[in-house]
C-alpha cells in the first residue's frame, strides 16, 4: 500500500470526524426547533378573545350598547372550571363627550359581571348574572351566554346635544382578581389567565 495513501487515510479521519459531529449538532437543533414550531402555536392558538361585532347608540339622551364576543378558553382556564372553580368575566363601558377646550367629560361608567362555574353532579354549567342565573347542557352555549348583550344601557343622560361628539371606551375580560386567593398568586404570570380586549367606539 503507497505510504501517501495511509497519509491522506489518517489525516481526513479527524476532518471526517468534525464533519459528523457538525452535522449531529445542527440535526439536534432543526429537531428542537421542530418541536418548539409545534408546540408554541397550539398553546398561542388555544385561547384569545375579539370583538366581531360592537356597536354604540343615543337613546332617550342617554347611549345603550351591543356587543358580541368570541371567547375561546385556554386549556388551564377549562381544567380549573371543570375542577369547581368559578371563573368571572366582566365588561366594562365608559361614555366621553369630545371637548376641544379641555379634557373630554366621563359622563357614566358601568360595568357588567358574569360568573361561570361546572355542576359535576348534573354534568351543567351555569351562568349567574347579578341576580339571574340559568344552567346550560354544554361549554359552548354558557359562553355565548357570558360573551353578548343587546341594548345595554351604559349612559343614563347627557347625550342631548345633537352637535357633540360622544365615544365609549369598552373592555371585556376574565377577572383574575375574583379567583380564590391562592390561585391569584400562582396565575400573575401566566398567559393562559390572561383574556382580555379593548375597543373605543363613536357614538352613533
Amino acid at each position: 500500500m503507497p505510504l501517501s495513501f495511509l497519509v491522506r487515510s489518517f489525516t481526513s479521519r479527524p476532518a471526517r470526524a468534525s464533519h459528523v459531529r457538525r452535522a449531529l449538532a445542527a440535526c439536534l437543533l432543526a429537531v428542537g426547533a421542530l418541536i418548539a414550531l409545534g408546540l408554541a402555536p397550539a398553546s398561542a392558538w388555544a385561547q384569545g378573545v375579539d370583538l366581531p361585532a360592537i356597536s354604540a347608540k343615543r337613546q332617550d339622551a342617554g347611549v345603550v350598547l351591543d356587543f358580541v364576543a368570541n371567547l375561546t378558553l385556554s386549556k388551564a382556564v377549562e381544567d380549573a372550571l371543570r375542577r369547581g372553580v368559578p371563573v368571572y368575566f366582566v365588561a366594562q363601558a365608559t361614555v366621553y363627550k369630545s371637548r376641544w377646550y379641555w379634557r373630554d367629560e366621563r359622563l357614566s361608567r358601568v360595568g357588567r359581571s358574569w360568573r361561570l362555574s361546572y355542576q359535576p353532579l348534573t354534568s351543567a354549567w351555569r351562568v349567574s348574572l347579578g341576580a339571574f342565573s340559568q344552567s346550560y347542557p354544554s361549554l359552548e352555549e354558557a359562553l355565548t351566554a357570558v360573551t353578548r348583550l343587546s341594548h345595554w344601557r351604559v349612559a343614563e343622560s347627557g347625550v342631548t346635544d345633537p352637535d357633540a361628539k360622544f365615544y365609549v371606551e369598552f373592555s371585556y375580560h376574565l377577572d383574575a382578581s375574583q379567583l380564590p386567593r391562592p390561585m391569584q398568586l400562582d396565575l400573575a404570570a401566566q398567559a393562559e389567565w390572561h383574556l382580555a380586549v379593548d375597543r373605543t367606539i363613536p357614538v352613533e
